[in-house]
Parts: C-alpha cells; structure tokens; sequence
C-alpha cells in the first residue's frame, strides 16, 4: 500500500477539516525544495503551480529559509502600531521599484486584504462606492473583494455589495465580440461594457479593478491598448484604478509589474503571493496624494498582522533575489521555452485549442472541438489526474472550462520545464487514448 493511502491520515482529515474548495489531493506532502515537493513514498513531484502561485522562488530557498530562522529569534510579530526597520525597509523598496509614484505602502497577510484595503480607500477618498471588475475576475472572499470576484459560483452567499458591476473580461480565444475580418474587436466590447454600466451607476464610481492578466480566470492577456483604454474610460467617470497584480507581480510575467508593458500606472497596486515567496505577506500601494486624503478623512483598516516584522524581513530578501538575479528576465527567457513546447504539444493533440501568457504564466486550453472552441473541463481534469500520477502537481482553473493555468517558480531550471513538458505529453496521450 502506497504510503499517501494512510488510512488514519485521511480519517482524521476527512473528520476535522473544512473542505474549502474541492477535493484535495491524494498525496501527503512531507518536504519540498527548489521545483518540487516530495510525497509519502518519497516521490519528487515537480510543482508546475509553486505551490498557491506564491513559490515564486521555489520551495525552501535558503537565503529565504536564514532570514526567516533569524527573524523569528529577533523581532516576530508586535502591536501593529509598532514599527521595525524591516517593515520601514520593505515599504521603501516597494516604493522604489514600482511604477509611477506609489509611495505609500500597507503591508498585510494576503491579497483578500490588500484588494480590500484598495477598494476601502477608494471609496473613502471619492465618497462612491460602485465597483467595476472583469467577469472573469478573481480578488478574494471577503465582502468588498468577494463583490469584485466573478471567476466563481457567487450563489447561496446572500446578495453582494451595493454597486458591484461588471465587464466582459478581454478573453482573445473566446469572444464573441469578432469584426467583419475575424479580429476580436476589443474595442466594441469595452465600449459597450462601460454604456451598460453608465446605465446602471447610480452617480456613486469608486474604483475599477483589473489584473494585468486574468490568471485565475483563464490566463486571460489583455491585447495591447486595452488597459490603456481601460484606464481612459475609469478616468472619464470617476473611478480610481486598482490594478491586482497578487499574481503577475515581481518577474513571473517577464516585467518586475505585468502593468509596465501597457505603460498605464494605477491610483493602487496590490501584492500578495509573489511578495512572501510562500509566507503570508501582501501590501497595497497607492500615491502619497491618495493616502494624505484618506488619513485626513481617518482611513481605517486595522489588522492583527499588519505591519509585521517577519515576513517584511522575508519580502527585503525575496526582492532582493529577484533584482539581484534578474529573474525577471529569466521568466521571460524560460517562459518562452515552456511555451514553445506548449505549442509543439498542440501541434500532436488535437484537444489543445490554445497556448496562451505571458513569461512563466501560461494557459494550456483544452477543447472538445478546435472549430466549436467548447471547453473540454472533464478532459482537463482527467489530464491533471494524470499529471500528478506522472509525478506533477497541475492546476486547472475553476468555472467549466479546460484551462490549466502553468505557473512554475521563476527559477526553475531548463531541463525540469523540459521534464515538465514531457509530463503533459504522457498524461495528454493517456487521457485522450
């Protein structure tokens, strides 16, 4: 019997834990290093989503791993009134490496709360409290981000909050939004999504909020011009613009920020995941005009965990690695490699409709029928079992579709995207036999 069968492991999980979305896993993860995690049987399994997107320097990285094992002796948490040198630190160097003028930072635990902590500040500063986001968006479950999240069944969980609209989600693949020549016609699309909203405001805009790429929604890639254009249709009406960038932020994308190649900065940018490198740590960043009107007004948003020492310790270091090492580039250099074999793969098997990303953020999205584009979810899930059989945790994102969302750590090497994508080769061929 395999040792991930334990039958008193999964007695006592199936007892006392919350099942907080789908089933979990057969496997009992022991350790993890670099790429990969290694189960009960002491298989190495490659780890294609680092972990909850967050692994962005792989598992256990030693000079992450010493920071932590120094600051946890030294200054762990405090009152969040209590300021550290690594808390004032991290703050600065986030101001220092983003776009434009975001001077101000809030460091928190999670993306849920820097999203929330953006959304809150918007609307204290216009005094609205309508909120735009994407149809395929995801920004957390809590109120005010839970609002603005569209990726996932939002029934049985009592009405959202006044003033949640929604935009078409730019999807280049699926839209039907296609002109006279067969382009997507973005345009026409954002046009009309802001009339419907214009219809329904009642005069109260506080913010619009966007990732750069709908990662959880697909990995869906704005076209060039479309934030842009985006940005200008926020401005006309009021809405302060939040861009989420929890999961493209920090090199995965090919960019320190997935927003530098639109050339478009925010009134806020959000961090979560990419920031702790796997230790809870997020922080929202807006500009000094924004945050003295807010203080001003009393701006509240106190939490146990903010502001702590540790983790900032951890994020000084996780930047430090990322600028020290151009990872950024490496993502771009490598991603372009994984996607290349993506595509040889879709070359082979029909089922794959589209190739899709940007750096090492790429959507693999699978289809009954290349002509009809219909997702193929039960394919994909079947592919991911597979996967992990093979020796390789998948991730396929949630709403009907096939979609695998691929997002291995930034400093994975050449040859485990290679093994990677020998992987997905094995587990396509047997799932479509």
């Amino acid at each position: 019997m395999s040792a991930n069968d334990d039958p008193a492991f999964w007695a006592k999980a199936n007892a006392h834990l919350v099942r907080y979305g789908g089933a979990f896993s057969p496997v009992i993860a022991e350790r993890a290093r670099g790429s990969f995690f290694v189960d009960a049987d002491g298989r190495s399994i490659l780890d294609f989503t680092s972990g909850q997107m967050s692994a962005i320097l792989g598992h256990s990285h030693p000079e992450v791993v010493e920071v932590a094992r120094h600051w946890i002796g030294e200054l762990d948490h405090l009152y969040s009134t209590i300021l550290s040198r690594p808390v004032v630190d991290l703050a600065a160097l986030i101001a220092e490496i983003s776009p434009g003028k975001l001077d101000r930072v809030l460091l928190v635990s999670t993306g849920g709360e820097s999203n929330e902590a953006a959304l809150r500040m918007a609307k204290l500063v216009t005094g609205g409290h309508e909120i735009v986001a994407m149809s395929r968006s995801w920004h957390g479950v809590t109120g005010g981000a839970s609002s603005a999240t569209y990726s996932s069944s939002r029934k049985g969980y009592g009405p959202a909050l006044p003033g949640a609209f929604v935009l078409p989600a730019p999807d280049t693949y699926r839209s039907r939004f296609i002109d006279a020549h067969g382009l997507y016609d973005w345009r026409s699309e954002l046009e009309l999504g802001f009339e419907l909203i214009d219809r329904q405001s009642t005069g109260a805009p506080a913010a619009c909020i966007v990732e750069p790429i709908l990662s959880s929604g697909g990995v869906l890639e704005p076209p060039e011009g479309y934030i842009a254009a985006l940005a200008d249709k926020c401005r006309e009406r009021g809405l302060q613009l939040v861009f989420d960038e929890a999961q493209t932020g920090l090199g995965r994308t090919g960019q320190l920020f997935a927003c530098e190649r639109d050339g478009v900065v925010p009134d806020y940018l959000t961090l979560s995941k990419t920031l702790g490198a796997g230790l809870p740590l997020a922080a929202m960043l807006t500009t000094p005009e924004i945050e003295n009107v807010a203080a001003e007004r009393g701006f509240l948003f106190y939490t146990t965990h903010a502001s702590d020492p540790l983790p900032a310790a951890v994020g000084l270091k996780v930047i430090e690695i990322i600028l020290r090492d151009r990872l950024a580039e490496r993502a771009r250099t490598l991603g372009a490699r994984l996607e290349a074999g993506l595509g040889a793969l879709q070359q082979r098997y029909d089922c794959i409709g589209d190739v899709r990303g940007r750096g090492l953020l790429l959507g693999l999205d699978l289809v009954e029928d290349r002509r009809t584009r219909k997702p193929a979810p039960e394919l994909a899930r079947r592919v991911a079992r597979e996967c992990l059989e093979l020796g390789m945790m998948t991730s396929v994102v949630r709403g009907g579709f096939g979609i695998f969302r691929i997002a291995p750590p930034i400093t994975i090497e050449p040859a485990e995207i290679d093994l990677g994508l020998e992987i997905f080769d094995r587990a396509l061929e047997r799932a479509t036999r």
